[in-house]
């Protein structure tokens, strides 16, 4: 399986076996064991390539000092065979949580000096913890036994293996996350929110050789790997990027070094402490050395700090970090953590630090400390990000970049809190809103409802309040109702100015819509507005036209990814077909280019997976099936059993679609019967009477809506002996004879279905190169190529939505409105003048009458 798969998978029964340990809580344990299981693994392999085989393994002992010189000089740290995460394994049910205690224990006493940065109490919050995984000894065995099962598949070698650990590693940070409520904020950044500050942060720091990234709030590390990643992916080289990270929270710090060491980072390059940021600040003094007293200044400052958090400014006036700022007030450190940021950047650094939107406009303290930001020209821009895309809090937020140098005094203000989709109980970034971003933030453009470069002028009118609605006005403009078309009715001519960019895009087609209706309004020629539309020659031509910029787009897609799919480039591969849709769209008036992206990366995230397995197994894996497993219960106990068989890369129905069409078809027409059958027989039980349900007695199920195949010879005999019950006992035999056609129907469809798969199977094996090449562009490219074209069909369907609404909203006046509602008013009241009743009756309808308006009594 893929990585997804895996990964959704460990997910699926971590979560399971967790119980009622919070996911906060248990993530450290799962997570935790994953990486000693890398550790472990990388140990292996680092043996079996340098001269010990299997048997020799068994050597690799602390009481060798040659081995554990020679182990903890190449790797930082040693373990011993009996504590290999393998030899866990190989005891089975010897196992015991006697065994993770001492090898835990033994880890810490054997780190190489050189390496306690990176690994000293790095198992710490395992270790204590083991207990809450059992009220005994021998169910902490049970439950670590089941754990290292659920993780033995995840690869930790190879090409591959790095990016599934470390994709696994994220997917089950970010699910976790997802569970643990509030608490999530204190160890995880929406990997959509890492992306988007990890582009800008590239951005700046193209064409430098050696690039130093801090996060002094880490928390698991991910927003510090993700900005490490989009620098190496531009600098094409991982190597020269240095990490620093701080956290306060132990179990967090942890995690930190875990994910930066998992992701392949030399432990030279991983510099964290676990320490308050705010009180225990870089540069530190190594103890008994106040010597080795050092600013640590970076290239890159990137963090989420816990927002709004009371802290202690007590004597912090005179603290280098706040200098010329001034001091955070002690309910909010926001600004404290924005200066300690700030303070850390080299001249030409650049920062990105994720803050509620208060920090833009609230007064006191943080008035004078923004002031000073924007006279000093350190903001480069502020964002605003939608609402609820954090875990554990719905509260807007914005992300603000500053720097200590800049070329210009404005400040981009960029509204972004309406590009979202709905993920579960969360908002969350699509990857286009994440690109129209970035995109604005390098152009540095204005863009309607969405960016504005503002000039410090302007900020200081407005006494350095920053809110965002200030400046970018993004609200949908509410809806109008024009009086005269109201009154008099005709569509106004103003609305349909509104619609401009189609009359700019179809030049002619709003005079073959609409024509004079006197005054400042118009009418539809034709009542039939898809048909005008479609037959339109300034329509046609538009989708003619939009169609032959990606009239060999097929094939241009198929030359890059699947003709030399071994020698695609994975990690700037998306970027690379993004430029060539973008270019493609180049003057287009109704497509957004955002759109085409979306449908991209859509798609890529399997294509991608798809890539990896080729480049890592060779072109054959394409050819390749897997047993289906699925998990069954079996004497009580949940089992994984094959089920038939999958597609290694390609999907079965996929290649039935493409090369088993008559099979499939023939499967298909037994499966549409058989629905029909199923019709037939609720139409027929539908129709029985009560008194037909009596006569068929134990014909009819107890529910009575369906028939009992067993039954219905018995009841249409009796209902033939009758002779009265002709019409009755005829739909008994239909129905009779539908469930015995339904009945072969299965047999038949179960006997298609199992050649069909084995047919698939043998098709996928036996496939040409060529072939499953053509396969892997219909997997890959045709959606791709579908959801494209059919941009321009959906902006032309709403045209067509928009033109009908606009007809149906002035399609009544208010004049007939008003006369259908006097016509009303006097039929009640003369049926009220028929009524009857006693004499409070009558007071009471007559009352009404007078507020109908109705007739003198």
């Amino acid at each position: 399986m893929n990585k997804q798969q895996l990964a959704a998978r460990i997910w699926a029964s971590a979560n399971e076996m967790r119980s009622k340990i919070e996911a906060s809580e248990y993530k450290d344990y799962i997570l935790g064991f994953i990486f000693y299981k890398f550790l472990s693994d990388r140990e292996e392999q680092f043996l079996l390539k340098n001269g010990f085989d299997r048997e020799s393994m068994e050597t690799v002992r602390e009481d060798d000092p040659e081995i554990l010189s020679y182990v903890q000089n190449n790797l930082g740290y040693f373990i011993s065979y009996d504590d290999l995460y393998s030899t866990w394994l190989a005891k089975g049910s010897d196992f015991d949580v006697s065994d993770v205690r001492d090898a835990l224990s033994a880890f810490s006493r054997l780190i190489k000096p050189s390496h306690r940065n990176v690994f000293d109490k790095i198992f710490d919050t395992l270790e204590t913890g083991l207990s809450k995984l059992g009220d005994t000894s021998g169910a902490q065995t049970k439950a670590i036994s089941a754990l290292l099962q659920l993780i033995r598949d995840i690869p930790m070698d190879g090409k591959q293996g790095y990016d599934v650990l470390g994709y696994i590693y994220e997917y089950l940070i970010s699910n976790f996350a997802a569970n643990a409520g509030k608490k999530a904020g204190e160890f995880y950044t929406p990997h959509e929110v890492s992306t988007l500050i990890s582009r800008i942060v590239a951005q700046n720091l193209a064409g430098r050789g050696e690039v130093t990234v801090y996060d002094p709030t880490s928390g698991s590390g991910s927003l510090l790997i993700t900005i490490g990643e989009a620098v190496a992916r531009q600098q094409g080289y991982r190597g020269s990027i240095k990490y620093y990270a701080q956290e306060l929270k132990e179990n967090t710090y942890n995690l930190t070094r875990m994910n930066l060491v998992m992701r392949g980072i030399a432990p030279d390059n991983i510099v964290c402490r676990c320490g308050d940021t705010l009180e225990d600040d870089w540069p530190w003094f190594e103890e008994g050395h106040p010597e080795s007293y050092e600013p640590l200044f970076v290239d890159a400052v990137v963090s989420t700090p816990p927002y709004s958090q009371r802290w202690d400014p007590e004597g912090k006036d005179s603290d280098r970090r706040f200098d010329g700022y001034g001091v955070a007030p002690k309910s909010k450190a926001d600004y404290a953590f924005l200066l300690h940021d700030l303070y850390h950047l080299k001249p030409d650094g650049v920062m990105c630090i994720v803050l509620p939107h208060g920090v833009l406009f609230r007064g006191g303290e943080e008035e004078k400390i923004r002031t000073a930001l924007v006279e000093n020209e350190n903001i480069d821009a502020i964002i605003g990000l939608p609402a609820n895309i954090f875990f554990g809090t719905g509260i807007p937020t914005i992300v603000m970049v500053l720097k200590k140098r800049r070329p210009s005094d404005d400040v981009l203000i960029v509204d972004a809190s309406k590009g979202f989709v709905k993920d579960g109980k969360n908002n969350k970034l699509r990857a286009c809103d994440i690109r129209r971003i970035v995109d604005a933030y390098q152009s540095r453009k204005s863009v309607e409802r969405f960016c504005r470069v503002v000039p410090k002028q302007e900020i200081r009118d407005n006494g350095y309040n920053l809110n965002i609605p200030r400046y970018v006005d993004s609200s949908e403009a509410p809806e109008s109702w024009d009086i005269y078309a109201t009154m008099f009715g005709g569509i106004p001519v103003g609305e349909v100015d509104a619609l401009k960019n189609y009359w700019d895009a179809l030049p002619g087609l709003r005079d073959e819509l609409f024509e004079s209706a006197g005054g400042a309004t118009v009418c539809l020629r034709s009542k039939s507005v898809e048909e005008t539309v479609r037959k339109s020659p300034a329509v046609c031509g538009y989708l003619d036209s939009y169609d032959a910029r990606f009239s060999d787009f097929g094939q241009w897609l198929y030359d890059e990814l699947v003709d030399e799919s071994s020698l695609v480039n994975l990690p700037t591969e998306e970027d690379g077909l993004a430029r060539e849709i973008f270019d493609r769209l180049g003057g287009e008036k109704l497509v957004d280019p955002y759109d085409a992206y979306q449908v991209l990366d859509d798609s890529w995230q399997g294509i991608e997976a798809d890539l990896e397995v080729i480049q890592t197994e060779g072109f054959d894996a394409v050819k390749r099936v897997d047993p289906n497993m699925v998990t069954k219960k079996k004497s009580g106990k949940e089992v994984e059993v094959q089920d038939g068989w999958r597609g290694h890369v390609l999907p079965f129905d996929l290649v039935q679609r493409e090369l088993l069409a008559d099979d499939l078809h023939a499967l298909d027409s037994v499966s549409d019967r058989m629905t029909a059958i199923d019709g037939e027989l609720s139409e027929i039980v539908e129709g029985l009477t009560e008194d037909d349900k009596a006569a068929l007695g134990e014909a009819l199920n107890d529910a009575g809506d369906a028939f009992v195949a067993s039954k219905l010879r018995k009841a249409v005999s009796e209902l033939r002996s009758d002779g009265d019950e002709d019409e009755l006992a005829n739909q008994v035999e239909n129905a009779r004879s539908l469930l015995e056609e339904q009945k072969a129907a299965k047999k038949e469809q179960k006997s298609l279905s199992a050649r069909l798969e084995v047919s698939t199977k043998s098709t996928i094996e036996g496939l040409s190169d060529q072939q499953a090449r053509e396969l892997l562009d219909a997997k890959w490219n045709r959606p791709v190529e579908d959801g494209i074209a059919a941009l321009s069909r959906a902006e032309i369907d709403g045209l067509v939505d928009r033109v009908r609404d606009l007809s149906k909203k002035y399609e009544t006046t208010f004049a007939e409105v008003d006369e259908q509602i006097r016509k009303e008013e006097s039929h009640l009241s003369q049926m009220l003048g028929q009524l009857t009743g006693n004499e409070y009756d009558m007071a009471g309808i007559h009352e009404l009458m007078d507020l109908l308006g109705g007739e003198t009594r």
